[in-house]
């Protein structure tokens, strides 16, 4: 798709990979100016990895981009690792990549996943966080995640059968067990198909208008096995976050400015939870792109984030 409305495409200035505790190894990488102001990029899934395409929302000559791949995704790793993989571990990453690279505080950059990861952070360190800007947001409650795994048939039939029927029909009155039982399996043709159903199923529903090449991009083996991997072991662990829910600590956000751009017709991450957010926090404004689904490469999904990190650039 054309993307003439984002930054031009740019090569990193630096890049390294940082340890981490379990064995981990995170990849990271800063690109723009080195001397701007800093803005973390979240990606999401989890699990899913960050791309040269996401360095483009940010207008290289102000921003000093900084993208990290999460444990176990994209070019961290070991790839698709699950021990040692959970919320406060990846918040605890964040600290370690922030000290390392001897920034004080920065803006948050976070979509469906990356945006839930970029809440978390915030409400541990709220004095490292300058403001969000948050996309297609998912909270991470138990009602999001039985939309993603059942609700999606009702809008996407035909994607959700196929990846029903991935699974022998005795298996499918718990997908999620199912296919976490065989995205862990050791043997790579027993996980890589399913990582690639999963996968395929995310980015069937992610745009409002069929996009082959989302779905292509979701089906490469590297991403697909990150992101199936990872996001079904989050799933099944209520995404390890606190018992309160992420709206139970949105007071930890007093005093933090958010932008919140949300597709109406998001189906992976449905707008009643960016909603639900936007109440509860004083100092968020949202943004709702009329004619966009899930997607932050959507046009008007696109547009909405470059003006509204533009907006961070002007305060």
């Amino acid at each position: 798709m054309p993307r003439g409305d984002l930054f031009p495409d740019i090569a990193p200035y630096e890049t390294g990979l940082l340890p981490l505790s379990g064995g981990h190894v995170m990849y990271w990488e800063q690109v723009g100016n080195p001397r701007g102001q800093p803005v973390l990029f979240l990606h999401g899934g989890p699990g899913a990895g960050a791309g040269a395409v996401h360095r483009r929302f940010f207008d290289p000559a102000h921003w000093r981009v900084v993208i990290f791949d999460q444990r176990g995704a994209g070019r961290s790793r070991p790839l698709g690792e699950l021990r040692e993989n959970t919320t406060p571990h990846l918040v605890e990453d964040i600290e370690t990549l922030r000290r390392f690279l001897g920034i004080e505080k920065w803006l948050l950059f976070g979509g469906s996943w990356g945006s839930t990861l970029a809440l978390a952070y915030a409400q541990d360190h709220p004095t490292r966080v300058a403001g969000c800007v948050l996309r297609g947001v998912f909270l991470g409650r138990h009602a999001e995640v039985e939309w993603f795994l059942r609700g999606l048939k009702r809008v996407f039939p035909d994607a959700w059968a196929a990846f029903a029927e991935h699974l022998p029909e005795a298996e499918r009155g718990d997908l999620l067990g199912a296919y976490l039982k065989r995205l862990c399996d050791p043997d790579p043709a027993v996980h890589l198909p399913a990582a690639r159903a999963w996968s395929q199923y995310e980015g069937s529903c992610s745009t409002l208008l069929p996009s082959p090449e989302t779905v292509a991009s979701f089906a490469q083996d590297r991403t697909a096995l990150g992101l199936a991997r990872i996001e079904a072991h989050y799933f099944a662990h209520d995404l390890f976050l606190p018992r309160e829910g992420l709206l139970g600590r949105i007071g930890r956000l007093t005093g933090i400015p958010a932008e919140i751009v949300q597709g109406r017709y998001d189906m992976v991450c449905p707008p009643e939870t960016a909603f639900d957010l936007a109440a509860a926090w004083p100092g968020a404004r949202l943004t709702v792109v009329p004619d966009a689904g899930h997607s932050a490469l959507e046009p008007g999904v696109r547009t909405a984030l470059v003006s509204a990190v533009e907006r961070f650039r002007r305060r």
